[in-house]
């Protein structure tokens, strides 16, 4: 797929994680020339032999193709990669704190020292997840650090999902380009060229609201439909059905997230509500739906022991076996996984817990001193009085069911992501429990 307009543009890609693995792969393979810039050196020397930081389908061969096709390449260097660099791109995770709040310090210090490293009339495109107005003070730093320099500032909204992160790169929904002149805003029309996409055209600060604005209206989709399936939960009404329903409504977009489960983990979504929270207050503007939407996403964490609870009582020395550790399937990061909340609240109420996951990422275990790990999901139900399935890895939907109900102590099946047939689980001998299923189990029901 490349381009033969972009074969002489000179890319510099800074901070390589997720975003900055599928940014340095993707535009090296639209055919530009691509140096992506790490401090860590253990983590360029992995990326240069073509393994990504993170297991994400499809990177590893695409980032491997372009390195041997000479137009990818990593780096410590981050002079010498931004010398010749016309486009300098910011991919930086950035991090946000147990409460979901952003820090915003590893960004301010990047822009303070690559500010005497651009070239004249380089194009700094910010792509990470910043709150607005970021972009015009990193400018004025810029401006500051180096007053001779001309260059252009610019900021992409990231559109990336996780499992479908090159799909979503090379075809998005639309491309939001913020500018801080017609100039700049050319220079990047020519670089994304290749992507065939809507353009929405905007200043910078407009194109890092819009980034808020899309994720809370995504995270107030979720937090709708899981306070709408526990009331389903309680009046034996199916919130699946409820759900496909409000899809099929023309006022209702057919993609919107409307599928009853944990809520929203990981730290995307919950950071941009946290930022609008911290501009209402700074504004003196109100924001109670934003307030709303993540109380309702913290009460929804708490539903696999409430579930738990409600069969069984003291959770204390019950058997657990959980499917599913990462932060969503396509993925091996644990990276505010919702099931490594679950699994350390299970430790906290004294459960014992196994876990089994395909593709969890063997450093992140050890950082996070999990668990009681298996080597197949029966060796996680073996035993077990209760089975949850967290993860929606695609391949559970097809397990031996009728040996996994023979390995458990007690048949309990809950499935927080209503992906397995209800019908099907109860005709194998299972006591399944979804979310919003209208389902409700006693603690007479597991003891007979």
């Amino acid at each position: 797929m490349v381009d033969p307009k972009n074969t002489e543009q000179e890319v510099c890609v800074l901070g390589i994680w997720h975003l900055g693995a599928i940014y340095s792969s993707c535009l090296a393979n639209l055919g530009c020339n691509v140096v992506g810039v790490d401090p860590d050196h253990n983590k360029v020397e992995a990326l240069n032999k073509g393994i990504p930081p993170l297991y994400e389908p499809g990177l590893d061969e695409l980032m491997a193709k372009n390195i041997r096709e000479k137009r990818l390449r990593y780096t410590t260097d981050l002079k010498g990669a931004l010398s010749k660099a016309r486009y300098a791109v910011v991919t930086y995770d950035t991090p946000v704190n147990d409460q979901d709040e952003v820090d915003l310090s590893e960004i301010y210090r990047l822009g303070y020292e690559f500010a005497t490293c651009l070239c004249q009339d380089t194009t700094v495109i910010f792509s990470s997840q910043v709150p607005v107005g970021t972009c015009e003070k990193i400018a004025s730093t810029i401006k500051e650090r180096n007053p001779s320099l001309r260059f252009g500032m610019a900021y992409i909204p990231e559109n990336l999902r996780l499992g479908q992160a090159i799909e979503c790169f090379l075809h998005p929904d639309m491309l939001v380009i913020g500018a801080d002149s017609a100039a700049t805003m050319e220079s990047v029309e020519r670089l994304f060229q290749p992507i065939k996409a809507p353009r929405v055209k905007v200043n910078l600060r407009t194109a890092e609201m819009t980034k808020h604005a899309i994720n809370t209206y995504l995270a107030t989709c979720i937090s709708y439909i899981n306070e709408i399936a526990n009331v389903c939960d309680e009046v034996s009404a199916d919130a699946m059905k409820v759900a496909e329903a409000l899809r099929l409504d023309s006022r209702v977009s057919p993609k919107a997230p409307l599928f009853p489960g944990l809520g929203f983990a990981g730290g995307t979504l919950a950071r941009d509500l946290k930022v609008l929270l911290h501009l209402g207050e700074v504004h003196d503007c109100s924001t109670p739906l934003v307030r709303a939407v993540l109380n309702v996403n913290e009460q929804q964490k708490g539903i696999v022991i409430r579930k738990l609870r409600k069969i069984y009582g003291s959770l204390k020395g019950l058997e657990v076996g959980v499917l599913g550790l990462t932060y969503k399937p396509g993925t091996s990061t644990l990276r505010r996984s919702a099931s490594v909340e679950i699994i350390r609240a299970l430790e906290v109420e004294e459960a014992k817990v196994k876990v089994y996951d395909p593709k969890a990422d063997a450093e992140d275990l050890k950082h996070y001193g999990i668990f009681d790990r298996c080597p197949t999901p029966y060796a996680a139900a073996e035993g077990s009085q209760a089975l949850v399935l967290i993860t929606p890895w695609p391949d559970f939907k097809e397990l031996d069911f009728p040996r996994l109900r023979s390995l458990m102590q007690k048949p309990l099946l809950l499935d927080v992501q209503n992906m397995l047939d209800a019908d099907k689980m109860e005709e194998t001998g299972f006591l399944y429990i979804g979310i919003g299923r209208g389902m409700q189990l006693s603690p007479f029901d597991v003891a007979k």
